[in-house]
């Protein structure tokens, strides 16, 4: 025993030696691998990496604090100054280990991106879209951010529901890839931004949303979505504006509007209330309520829930039936159940997004954020 107590020790301290050379080769590796990635890995895991870079190579955060409205330097400060005594040794074998990550991740899709999926449309870089079988599919393909809607996100569904409406598909599809069906708006498209181009970002980005929403109101085709998980804001409203909504018994319908000190919008303050009822309506709308995927069926705003196991096959079993269905019919009846509203619902968006706008420039909306980021920093 007394010699086991004495070898262990001296063991240990070789092994960490060891790992000390390894880990500062791989951090040294790691810095260029970053360099040759080609897809942007999002704000939040750049913040992960700035954090690990500045611990590894400083040690714990030794900053001042910038100000409340640099979102920019405040996000990279809160980053850093979240991994708290964390070792230098240890930043940079997290730093390593997250880089592997991302290139191996990256590695993976340019393999599936090599063998391309049938019937699959050019041009897009944040969704996929194909069409096959009388079904034009589009598909949220920012898995890694939980799908939420860029503003290149946003262009780029506008694009393609102009296609699908003009194409010779019977039917449209809107769904997720991966866990999530969308987790909404980026919330990283308010970040970058200087206190003078408030007033811009907020009148840019409700002429986006406007244009966005309206495709929605004039698509002329039936409209499907196949909600696959968690929703969250925008891709939640606007589903009232669908022609049915089939969803996971894993999907959530959440949209925390006051939460983050915004207002409703994709025509919710209008057609909330008709599908649902004044009241569950404003559980929603004005006090972030997250309906289930079988709440959300028994107040109206979704078709019919399907188990998760058998989600996929089920709903395209039954979206292939309806896209032989005659298709001329098909668009002649959705006109008429849709066209006396029409007018009244791009009243509605005008008016939601000039609300928003003034809500985008508000103190209490940019404090909201702010928090949000706090939040996030600190899991």
């Amino acid at each position: 025993r007394p010699t086991q107590a004495v070898c262990i020790p001296a063991i240990h301290l070789h092994m960490t030696a060891a790992t000390m050379q390894v880990s500062q080769k791989d951090f040294e590796k790691a810095q260029e691998q970053l360099k040759l990635l080609k897809k942007d890995p999002g704000n939040e895991t750049k913040l992960k990496l700035y954090a690990l870079f500045k611990q590894a190579t400083e040690g714990p955060c030794n900053a001042p604090k910038p100000g409340m409205l640099d979102f920019v330097k405040k996000a990279k400060w809160d980053a850093w100054n979240s991994l708290g005594n964390l070792s230098q040794d240890n930043a940079r074998q997290k730093y390593a280990e997250l880089v592997s990550s991302l290139v191996s991740a990256e590695s993976a899709s340019q393999k599936k991106d090599a063998a391309p999926e049938e019937g699959r449309h050019d041009g897009y870089e944040t969704i996929i879209v194909t069409t096959k079988n009388n079904i034009t599919k589009i598909m949220f393909n920012r898995p890694d951010r939980k799908n939420a809607i860029s503003h290149q996100m946003y262009r780029e569904i506008i694009k393609a529901l102009e296609e699908a409406g003009k194409n010779d598909s019977t039917i449209a599809v809107i769904t997720g890839n991966g866990d999530y069906y969308s987790s909404g708006n980026d919330l990283s498209n308010f970040t970058n931004i200087q206190p003078g181009e408030m007033d811009k970002m907020a009148k840019d980005g409700a002429v986006l949303l406007k244009e966005f929403v309206g495709h929605f109101i004039d698509f002329p085709k039936p409209l499907i979505a196949v909600v696959n998980g968690p929703a969250i804001g925008i891709c939640v409203t606007v589903l009232g504006l669908c022609d049915l909504v089939y969803a996971s018994d894993r999907a959530t319908f959440h949209t925390p509007f006051s939460q983050l000190g915004q207002s409703p919008e994709g025509c919710s303050s209008y057609l909330f209330p008709k599908i649902m009822g004044l009241t569950k309506a404003n559980e929603m709308l004005l006090f972030n309520k997250k309906l289930t995927a079988a709440e959300a069926c028994a107040q109206g705003l979704v078709t019919e829930v399907f188990p998760d196991s058998s989600f996929q096959k089920e709903v395209w079993a039954r979206l292939e039936a309806y896209a032989n269905l005659p298709k001329n019919s098909l668009a002649v009846s959705k006109q008429l159940l849709r066209n006396m509203e029409k007018e009244k619902l791009h009243a509605v968006n005008s008016k939601e997004c000039e609300v928003l706008t003034e809500r985008w420039l508000s103190d209490e909306c940019v404090n909201a954020i702010v928090s949000f980021f706090q939040r996030k920093s600190k899991l």
